[in-house]
């Protein structure tokens, strides 16, 4: 009976420690070197920062070039519309300065025309 019960228990307990073996892998990023008692391991241990570091840095450096080149592109856009706003503005007085000549001309046409027959 006893013999059942360790055996139970021991099924019931193993997935918990494979559960906490499984969370004790190696992930990579910076380590306490200094207390590694071997030069191999010392060395080993530093040359696995030195590699962490070149490869945040890699992965930084490309997330900034990344996000510089979205902003160029950006910038490049703005600049268009802001030249074909600018067009469109400038459209715009012509054809309201040409309107009012066109105006003005009309009210001074008639004018001279009415001004003679009333003599």
């Amino acid at each position: 009976m006893i013999i059942r019960l360790s055996c139970a228990g021991l099924l019931l307990i193993s997935p918990c420690l494979l559960g906490r073996a499984a969370f004790a892998q190696d992930v990579p990023g910076i380590e306490i070197c200094t207390v590694e008692k071997t030069m191999e391991r010392r060395t080993s241990c530093l040359q696995s920062n030195i590699d962490f570091q070149q490869k945040t840095i890699a992965k930084i450096t490309a997330d900034y070039q990344q996000r510089t080149d979205a902003a160029k592109a950006q910038i490049e856009a703005l600049k268009a519309t802001i030249a074909s706003l600018q067009k469109t503005v400038d459209d715009l007085k012509s054809a309201q300065a040409k309107q009012g000549e066109d105006l003005k001309k009309k009210a001074d046409a008639p004018a001279k025309d009415v001004a003679p027959a009333a003599k």
